[in-house]
């Protein structure tokens, strides 16, 4: 059974996305960083093997997505609410349209490699929901095969998150599975370690990535 991989993200802008990075480099800094791993997200999807769907957070972006990567399968606008909101309408679309089998990335995991997205391809045969932590307390993806209960109160963007969903998806009766963590990016501290484990990263957004960060630390 085919497994399509979902992208949600919003198309940087200054002053949109890492500010927590822009108080330390600066709002051009923070939106050329925030715009290379919007690309490493965007190059993630489009090399995926199965259905591909971008969930952009603004609405009037969706024709442009969809003029710039013909390749990308499905390109749809999240509705107003939560995270946790967003994702359970995009879920039941989704699932009306025959995506029975799901799996979540953001666009601060540059590191997420293929082979840890087909990890949590394979753990959707044994598990119901399969997550992959972040270092941070959060998740770096999630995956489902069945759907999500309400993720509308969990505490998003917070340490808390992972465990939080884990145990809400447990309390609805769901098996869930988890698959090696990886780290997102945050804060200028998260920059340091990403300068690093890029080096030897040869998929041209990473490369790019990788090269601003030599320039700007």
């Amino acid at each position: 059974m085919s497994v399509t991989l979902i992208l949600f993200c919003k198309k940087p802008a200054p002053g949109i996305g890492k500010q927590r990075l822009a108080e330390t480099l600066g709002t051009n800094a923070a939106l050329r960083i925030a715009s290379l791993l919007h690309d490493c997200a965007l190059e993630q999807l489009r090399l995926w093997r199965g259905p591909k769907v971008l969930a952009t957070a603004v609405a009037a972006d969706v024709d442009g997505y969809r003029q710039c990567y013909p390749d990308i399968d499905r390109v749809l606008a999240q509705p107003a609410g939560s995270l946790g909101e967003r994702i359970n309408h995009i879920d039941r679309i989704m699932r009306s349209e025959g995506h029975e089998r799901q799996i979540i990335i953001g666009s601060d995991t540059p590191e997420q490699t293929p082979a840890r997205l087909e990890e949590a391809a394979s753990g959707l045969e044994r598990h119901d929901i399969f997550l992959a932590p972040a270092t941070d307390g959060g998740v770096s993806l999630m995956a489902t095969r069945r759907g999500w209960p309400d993720l509308g109160p969990l505490p998003w963007s917070t340490g808390e998150l992972g465990e939080a969903l884990a145990r809400s998806c447990a309390d609805s009766g769901l098996d869930v599975g988890w698959g090696h963590a990886c780290p997102d990016v945050d804060l200028p501290s998260d920059l340091v370690r990403l300068k690093r484990s890029l080096a030897a990263d040869r998929r041209p957004a990473q490369r790019a990535l990788h090269a601003l960060l030599q320039e700007l630390i």
